[in-house]
């Protein structure tokens, strides 16, 4: 079959249709196609890698470890976060040092900390253990009073949660909100503030700016029984590990 299935890895970058197709047949074969599909990865260009990825995470076959650690040293931004992703997902320990390396470079590019790359680096290394964000106790008991299957905190308690995370100098990057109803969850649209923070500031005018935009957020934010809200903040340590 390994003919075939290099076929298969090569459709991965071709078009759309063809790519898809390509992908749930090589998720059907399953673990015996991970081998051909890591040798055939420096061949695809980023939309194939990427299609790969999925692959792999779909499988769930922890030997495309070494092959995701690689891609944390793509040229491409969107290849470095999926990779990242997939290897808290897949929970492969051995990746820590190699996605804090990944995250110290996002910090050398100066990359801002609310970009998908940083955050998905950051999502990883918290997954596997590695990062232990910073939860305040109110902050922690209002998530606790939100249903069991609800995800984030009621937005009744945004204006509580962001001085709370203030208080305790977070920075809070950006808030998502959701809609709970029949016990499915639905994005919904925030107020759409956008501001951008001068990550060149002192830390402690970084957590009163993105105070005062986070509380003007909540102000104009969607407020329900059935509404939860979900801020995403940094420690300093996470705009400068070696604090």
């Amino acid at each position: 079959m390994t003919p075939h299935i290099k076929r298969l890895v090569q459709q991965l970058g071709g078009e759309a249709d063809e790519s898809y197709d390509a992908r749930a047949e090589l998720i059907w074969i399953g673990a015996e196609a991970i081998p051909t599909i890591v040798d055939g990865l420096p061949s695809l260009g980023g939309f194939g890698q990427l299609t790969a990825i999925e692959v792999f995470e779909e499988v769930g076959d922890p030997r495309c470890g070494p092959a995701l650690v690689g891609l944390l040293s793509s040229d491409n931004w969107t290849v470095r976060e999926w990779a990242a992703i997939a290897l808290a997902s897949l929970e492969i320990d051995d990746a820590v040092e190699p996605l804090r390396h990944a995250y110290r470079s996002c910090l050398e590019r100066a990359v801002p900390p609310d970009w998908t790359e940083p955050v998905g680096i950051r999502w990883a290394l918290t997954e596997l253990g590695a990062r232990s964000p910073v939860v305040p106790t109110l902050t922690a008991r209002l998530q606790a009073a939100a249903a069991d299957d609800a995800l984030g905190w009621p937005s009744t308690h945004f204006t509580e949660i962001i001085n709370d995370l203030a208080d305790h100098a977070q920075v809070v990057l950006y808030s998502q909100f959701w809609r709970v109803d029949a016990g499915r969850t639905y994005g919904i649209s925030g107020p759409g503030l956008d501001w951008e923070l001068d990550w060149a500031s002192p830390w402690e005018h970084l957590v009163e700016e993105s105070r005062a935009w986070s509380l003007l957020e909540a102000c104009e934010a969607p407020v329900g029984d059935d509404i939860f809200v979900v801020p995403a903040w940094i420690d300093r340590t996470d705009l400068h590990p070696e604090a």
